[in-house]
């Protein structure tokens, strides 16, 4: 568990940093990719690591501390997220790629329509077919494409922290 804490103190605000200056910038329509987001899923799937839970608590701090959504909907999102994660990663060891983007795609629509949700109730009345066909498709898209790489960095972070015991 310690481990654990101890990597995410660097990797979780090196996430939020690129999250906000990276990217933030890579805009498909009205859509931009959730780097934090894809490590805590990334990381969640991870079968050997301890702190799942941690991360997603520390990156939804993070990104709601930067944000101007209110933190609590990162934290309702990321921890559903980790949850859905931890749960699949035993049941669908085999594919782990398969569950990264599943996990991917429904952590983005889960946390997108909070944040429609959010803004409709505090804010005024969003157009859900434009904010599907803008907003919630392209952001999708771009945490799909992104989620190989940063499934990779996790993995071998994952491997470098919890190295497999050698029997014999």
């Amino acid at each position: 568990m310690r481990r654990a804490i101890l990597a995410a103190i660097p990797v979780l605000p090196l996430a939020v940093i690129l999250q906000t200056t990276i990217a933030s910038r890579i805009i498909l329509l009205s859509g931009n990719a959730d780097l934090v987001l894809l490590v805590v899923v990334a990381w969640g799937l991870q079968e050997r690591v301890r702190g799942a839970w941690l991360w997603g608590v520390g990156a939804s701090l993070l990104v709601g501390m930067v944000s101007g959504v209110p933190w609590y909907i990162y934290t309702l999102g990321y921890l559903s997220v980790v949850g859905l994660a931890r749960l699949l990663v035993h049941r669908i060891w085999q594919a782990p790629l398969l569950v990264m983007f599943g996990v991917t795609l429904i952590g983005t629509l889960e946390l997108l329509m909070l944040m429609f949700i959010q803004r409709t109730l505090f804010e005024g009345p969003l157009a859900l077919s434009e904010v599907f066909s803008q907003i919630v498709l392209p952001t999708i898209l771009l945490n799909l494409l992104l989620a190989i790489p940063v499934h990779a960095l996790m993995h071998d972070l994952a491997n470098w922290l919890y190295p497999e015991k050698v029997t014999g």
